[in-house]
């Protein structure tokens, strides 16, 4: 089957929450903690969960940072993967009127790909589908980060035109530590 990009609706979150049970998490830093959240969320209001991952009005509250500060929300969307189970997740956050970001958002996209469905392609696909809604909101670039370290995000980043920025400095609120800024021009 091929890989789409879905709304996260209820219809496909049996297979998100599956997922979350079996140890992946969309928060490459907070992996386990972060999917009790998610599981704990869920199970509180489902619903309130799924309206979240629509969010391009940035009403979905402040952002609880790593070192516990919170930071304003962006508007911004999730979109999971699915080729017909669930594969995966990306989002995108954006400030209206400009292609900057702020200093506690590390890029305007971020994926993450369940263990079980890895080397397929689908993060890099998912990318791919993803960018149109970019150009869309009038960006003329996104730009994205990876860990030094992380050799296949920066492969599904070149796989759609991504060019090296730099290295940079990672605020405490991320983890502190190097990483690696990537800019897609759309």
């Amino acid at each position: 089957m091929t890989l789409e990009l879905v709304v996260p609706t209820r219809d496909h979150l049996p297979g998100y929450v599956d997922a979350l049970e079996r140890g992946w998490s969309p928060d490459n830093l907070r992996l386990v903690e972060a999917a009790r959240e998610l599981l704990a969320e869920i199970a509180a209001d489902a619903d309130a969960f799924l309206a979240r991952m629509d969010d391009p009005e940035a009403r979905g509250g402040d952002v609880v940072q790593l070192d516990g500060s919170r930071a304003k929300r962006l508007p911004g969307l999730t979109r999971w993967l699915w080729d017909g189970d669930f594969c995966g997740s990306i989002n995108f956050r954006w400030q209206v009127g400009t292609e900057e970001m702020p200093p506690h958002v590390l890029g305007h996209m971020g994926y993450a790909v369940v263990p079980w469905k890895r080397g397929r392609g689908y993060a890099s696909r998912a990318l791919a589908l993803l960018l149109p809604e970019a150009r869309a909101r009038g960006l003329r670039w996104v730009d994205l980060t990876t860990n030094p370290q992380n050799e296949p995000s920066q492969r599904v980043i070149l796989n759609n035109g991504g060019e090296l920025i730099g290295p940079f400095e990672k605020p405490d609120a991320h983890g502190g530590g190097e990483g690696l800024l990537w800019r897609i021009r759309l």
